[in-house]
């Protein structure tokens, strides 16, 4: 979705774009069909640019490590090689919020260093060290910055709005703790808009990482019940304490590490809960704004609100990501 929409408002504005995915996207746009982790693929993507943004990444709730570190970490590390010895001149690495989250609330925060050692789980851990690797190689003629869109949503989304609408729909959605936790989420124009404005701003605003978010603070319940509401399904009443919660999810992720391990057994979906999503459910997570707009120059023009509309319009897809 995000990389989809970044793509065509980079394209309609005339830049010239060419886009790696693994499979085929429909845009009428040059494409390289790979796997960010295929290096030679990578060079071949960013030859004749002057510009990169790399959103590739491995972003399931579950998971290898091995396959986390190969996609995010060594994928990373193919693009940033790939642009120094094209000469692409910027880089905008896509990051993620989680990169310096310990697991405790962010309240009004800036963006941190991301820190491999604190961060919860595979998929903050290998971004936390991808953004390492992607914000080391600003140097010389290479300019790097990272974003962090939080909790990006929108129409067609499948990662947030296609689980939460999936799992109202069945009943699973219960609201972790009282619900009132303060959380922050992007609407997808705007992360587009501001990925867009660091390309633009990339030299200016180089080696430094940026928290970007609609910049409205909601209770989380109210946050889902809205989304709910939009979609069509019953937002979720039902509470079920966080301690209670982070223990279930302890036992989810061990039991889905162990189905993970053994060979031959088909791999499992999505687990009901993990300790991260407990965590991310029960506490709040929002971010001081100020530096990412005087940075780059960015302002949401998508209200909540207007966004929450646009949902309301747009048929909801589930479950994962094809």
């Amino acid at each position: 979705m995000l990389g989809r929409q970044t793509a065509e408002a980079l394209a309609g504005r005339g830049d010239e774009v060419t886009v790696l995915q693994r499979r085929p996207s429909g845009l009428r746009l040059p494409e390289v069909l790979a796997d960010v982790t295929d290096a030679s693929s990578v060079l071949e993507a960013v030859r004749g640019h002057d510009a990169v943004v790399h959103l590739a990444a491995k972003v399931d709730v579950v998971g290898r490590w091995r396959d986390y570190e190969r996609a995010n970490v060594q994928g990373t590390a193919n693009v940033v090689e790939a642009c120094r010895a094209v000469g692409v001149r910027r880089l905008v690495h896509v990051s993620s919020p989680s990169v310096a989250h310990a697991g405790t609330g962010l309240v009004g925060a800036g963006a941190e260093p991301a820190d491999p050692r604190r961060a919860r789980g595979h998929y903050a851990r290998s971004k936390a060290l991808a953004e390492q690797v992607a914000l080391a190689a600003d140097r010389g003629p290479l300019a790097v910055l990272a974003v962090r869109p939080h909790l990006v949503w929108g129409p067609g989304d499948t990662q947030l709005i296609g689980r939460i609408v999936e799992r109202a729909r069945a009943g699973r959605l219960p609201i972790i703790g009282s619900g009132a936790a303060l959380v922050d989420s992007t609407y997808v124009s705007n992360a587009v808009d501001a990925l867009v404005a660091a390309l633009d701003r990339c030299e200016s605003a180089r080696g430094e990482a940026y928290v970007v978010s609609n910049g409205e603070p909601r209770p989380v319940a109210e946050l889902i019940g809205d989304i709910c509401l939009a979609s069509g399904v019953a937002a979720p009443t039902r509470h079920v304490p966080f301690p209670v919660a982070a223990l279930a999810g302890v036992a989810v992720d061990a039991i889905w590490a162990v189905r993970l391990a053994l060979p031959g057994l088909r791999t499992p979906g999505d687990p009901p809960l993990t300790r991260f999503l407990a965590e991310q459910l029960a506490t709040a997570h929002w971010f001081d704004q100020r530096r990412t707009r005087a940075a780059l120059g960015w302002t949401p023009r998508v209200s909540l609100a207007e966004g929450l509309t646009e949902l309301g319009r747009a048929p909801c897809r589930s479950g994962p990501p094809e």
